[in-house]
């Protein structure tokens, strides 16, 4: 067949990319200096500034955690668009291309649009790089997330959003999306992720969470353990705001016969009651999203719009039930169609795996259970590990291309071994295996697995981005 030369439109955006890879990256470097003079927000505030300060056009919502705001962020775009709003939504990182992180209308922008918004962004972050270079006081230029962010405010700035639903990318104190005025600040949970640059303690890590609070702004809180709440209170407090928490002012319902696990199905829907103080009692909603964690995701996501159409935004209770029934979020307990079933999970920290262990368990399968994990260096694998360890009959480790973060899968195949000795002889002991090549590791187990067996793909982010194509490639034959 004859090759085509790759149209101008293809050079423009590849370039694009190219100038942006060229960033410092801390979602792919194997150290991230988030206490440093390096994540400082004065940075980002001169880049936007120089920029036309596109995020003071954006209304905001600003979403905070350790795990569920991806979702939860999915979830208030999703009712919001069912409202018949413009919105924008900003999440990091991406599975597939650099253009899912802005979206707008439940769409990634374009690639010309991305071409633009880089040619936009290109001309500052160079200055700034030069000023940098001369300076003893500035440690580098934009990095790759402060420029992204930028131009996530440039899009929705441009487009003019009615809202945009923005997630922070690390912590929140620091994080480069901590420039914005929100209308609702939001914390889904917190649990022990990144403890190098948040802190040991889950105080100290609710903490740097709870520095997107700003003054007056009201805080909706997903977060039900007692250490951190204090610390919420205290800031919450501080900036007298409004502090609205799961388990006091509002709470999800599970009754009886709404005990919807999969129990070998994708056809079952995930439903809740959710009840809020004094008055609102939505019945029987369903969520487009497996797990019993995502109910309590959608909770904090419906306090949320409940704060917005109390401030006058004209979200129904219909739009509610449509926004959360439509919602889609690929990589979170992603349950494939076909046989051998196969899961795909972003987790990677003991609080979600323990989510995703939770939705492992109400799958019947009658064959074998395959986990293929891979891991950043940073992660508590060793408590990864023993979440789900006894849930699988084969273990395959292996590692995701292309990032220094990426932890040796001879690494995380003595840290099963400690783990299963840790366990003892009463114990399911599954078959170890190891491969290094991502790809190749998969290749491996379909070619292994039987009809009745389950395959999960889980422990990072990088893996799932990986490997979902070439799992819709295998389930759509």
């Amino acid at each position: 067949m004859e090759q085509t030369e790759p149209g101008l439109e293809t050079l423009h955006c590849e370039a694009s990319l190219e100038f942006l890879n060229r960033r410092i990256d801390y979602e792919r470097n194997a150290v991230i200096p988030y206490r440093s003079r390096t994540f400082k927000l004065d940075r980002m505030r001169e880049l936007l500034a120089r920029l036309g300060n596109p995020h003071h056009a954006v209304k905001v919502v600003h979403v905070a955690g350790t795990k569920g705001k991806g979702s939860t962020s999915a979830m208030i775009s999703s009712v919001l668009q069912a409202a018949g709003y413009h919105v924008g939504l900003y999440t990091s990182p991406h599975l597939e291309r650099l253009e899912e992180r802005f979206c707008i209308a439940g769409k990634p922008c374009s690639s010309e649009e991305l071409v633009e918004l880089v040619a936009l962004v290109q001309p500052v972050v160079l200055s700034m790089d030069q000023e940098a270079t001369g300076s003893s006081e500035v440690p580098s230029g934009p990095t790759y997330f402060e420029v992204t962010t930028a131009m996530a405010f440039l899009y929705f700035c441009r487009r003019k959003v009615d809202l945009a639903v923005v997630e922070v990318g690390l912590g929140g104190r620091l994080d480069s999306t901590n420039i914005c005025l929100p209308l609702v600040s939001i914390i889904t949970s917190i649990s022990f992720d990144h403890m190098k640059q948040l802190g040991s303690t889950l105080q100290q890590i609710a903490t740097e969470k709870a520095g997107i609070i700003k003054p007056g702004v009201p805080v909706v809180s997903g977060v039900r353990t007692a250490e951190p709440r204090r610390a919420i209170h205290t800031v919450a407090s501080q900036c007298d705001c409004r502090l609205i928490e799961l388990g006091s002012e509002f709470d999800t319902i599970r009754t009886a016969d709404q005990q919807n696990l999969l129990h070998g199905t994708i056809d079952m829907p995930n439903c809740m009651d959710y009840r809020q103080s004094p008055d609102i009692y939505l019945r029987n909603l369903q969520v487009n999203l497996v797990g019993k964690h995502q109910l309590e995701n959608a909770a904090v996501a419906i306090a949320t719009l409940l704060e917005l159409r109390q401030s006058g935004w004209n979200i129904d209770d219909q739009s509610i039930r449509s926004g959360l029934a439509q919602v889609q979020w690929p990589a979170r307990a992603e349950i494939f169609p076909g046989r051998p079933r196969v899961v795909l999970d972003t987790a990677h920290n003991v609080a979600s795996m323990a989510a995703l262990r939770d939705v492992l368990e109400n799958i019947s399968v009658t064959g074998r259970r395959w986990l293929l994990f891979a891991a950043s260096s940073d992660k508590d694998i060793q408590g990864m590990l023993a979440c789900v360890l006894s849930s699988f009959d084969e273990l395959m480790f292996t590692s995701f291309g292309d990032n220094l973060r990426t932890t040796p899968p001879e690494l995380l195949a003595a840290a099963a071994e400690k783990q299963l000795a840790l366990q003892g002889a009463d114990c399911p002991s599954p078959r170890l295996n190891v491969m290094s090549n991502c790809q190749g590791a998969w290749q491996r187990i379909i070619e292994q697995a039987g009809r009745n067996d389950l395959i999960c793909v889980t422990g990072s982010f990088f893996i799932a981005a990986e490997l979902r194509r070439h799992v819709l490639e295998f389930t759509d034959k």
